[in-house]
């Protein structure tokens, strides 16, 4: 028996108000229930559902006839699923935003985290059942939040679209530029204090960017260290995204414990859904993790800034910490908490972040001594961490 309801095609409805061309969306996942959920969550969001398909074979074919800006990809599909249609997709159209969709299983973890180095731009975790679907509010923002987010700047490229009858449609006027906010560096740290531990926070983008700033630091520079991360994800990607690190670095990397002591050339994943700190005396050796489910910090749990604010009572100057792509401002807080105490603080720069959140709001803040392209932070940390002028 076919599947049905494989293939839904709607016509535009005009360009949007805030860019001149709506965001166009393809929804592709075997659920039926899913699809039809989302395409009604979308089209209620003031977004185009071009098109939703129940396998990666009829998305792949669709494509040339509807152009999405952003692909909500499920990965287990019959025929072809998610990971065979990804590199399908981006080859029909390079320049759209797919988003990866899973259950939060660790097959699902470990493949969505491939799916990144592949090309999507994130991933999205389903609640386990359709009814979770249906009654997840948290799952309906993340996704709406993602599809503007990853949408509309694709959308401004793409300009207006063709209305029904063939002619374009007429821009919404634009508004003025909004004033650019000054970027002040902050002065070098300390030269005379030696960093003792590394600080990564990163969110939307980060899994990506986290490894290449380790392995461009180098094995050999990263066993003289501890290396701290908090990564937004939910629980059971963290653990997966640990393992991917330490097959990327050949070192250790696992969700940190409590009270596990910090070791130098191992790498501490904080766990989802819980904040990752740090207990212990500045100066003193046993330094270990604190775990705990406190309230949530920026809409965050784990957050940066739970961590680098421990981490600024307890190694100060010596401490050493990045700010990576993503959503928001977590980070910003302890960043500051950071400086105050000495240490240097570097940042990713708008071009190459996926999104310009918290390392915007660590250089809008004044509070970077760095504001780099991802390409140049790995070498600018081993710098740091090995002594040399960065």
């Amino acid at each position: 028996m076919p599947a049905l309801n494989t293939l839904y095609a709607a016509p535009s409805h005009g360009s949007g108000a805030a860019t001149g061309a709506r965001i166009r969306v393809m929804i592709a996942d075997d659920s039926a229930v899913v699809r039809g959920l989302v395409a009604r969550w979308i089209a209620e969001a003031g977004f185009d559902v071009v098109a939703t398909a129940s396998n990666g074979r009829i998305a792949v074919e669709s494509m040339a006839r509807h152009d999405p800006d952003v692909i909500l990809l499920d990965i287990d599909m019959p025929e072809l699923d998610g990971t065979q249609a990804l590199p399908l997709l981006l080859a029909k159209s390079p320049g759209v935003q797919v988003v990866m969709m899973s259950t939060l299983t660790t097959r699902n973890a470990d493949i969505s985290l491939r799916c990144l180095s592949l090309g999507a731009v994130d991933y999205l975790a389903k609640p386990e059942s359709n009814r979770g679907v249906t009654t997840s509010d948290a799952f309906r923002t993340e996704l709406i939040e993602r599809v503007r987010l990853f949408g509309s700047a694709r959308a401004r490229k793409r300009g207006p679209v063709l209305s029904l009858a063939g002619a374009a449609t007429v821009p919404a006027a634009t508004a003025a530029p909004k004033a650019t906010t000054p970027i002040t560096l902050r002065p070098k740290a300390r030269a005379s204090v030696s960093p003792r531990v590394l600080l990564i926070g990163a969110s939307t983008g980060g899994p990506r960017a986290v490894g290449e700033v380790l392995e461009k630091i180098g094995a050999a520079t990263l066993r003289q260290f501890p290396v701290l991360i908090v990564q937004h994800m939910p629980p059971v990607f963290t653990a997966v995204f640990a393992e991917h690190l330490g097959a990327r670095t050949g070192l250790p990397a696992a969700e940190g414990k409590a009270d596990e002591r910090l070791q130098p050339g191992r790498i501490y994943v904080a766990p989802g859904g819980r904040h990752m700190g740090l207990s212990g005396a500045a100066g003193r050796p046993d330094v270990a993790i604190r775990l705990h489910d406190g309230p949530l910090v920026n809409f965050c749990r784990p957050a940066v800034d739970v961590l680098f604010q421990d981490a600024a009572a307890i190694f100060g100057a010596s401490a050493l910490a990045v700010v990576l792509t993503g959503m928001g401002s977590d980070g910003t807080g302890g960043a500051r908490a950071l400086t105050e105490a000495g240490a240097a603080v570097l940042a990713q720069d708008e071009a190459t972040s996926t999104v310009w959140g918290m390392p915007g709001s660590i250089a809008k803040a004044g509070l970077a001594q760095a504001i780099l392209p991802l390409g140049e932070i790995g070498g600018a940390l081993r710098n740091l961490l090995t002594g040399k002028s960065a």
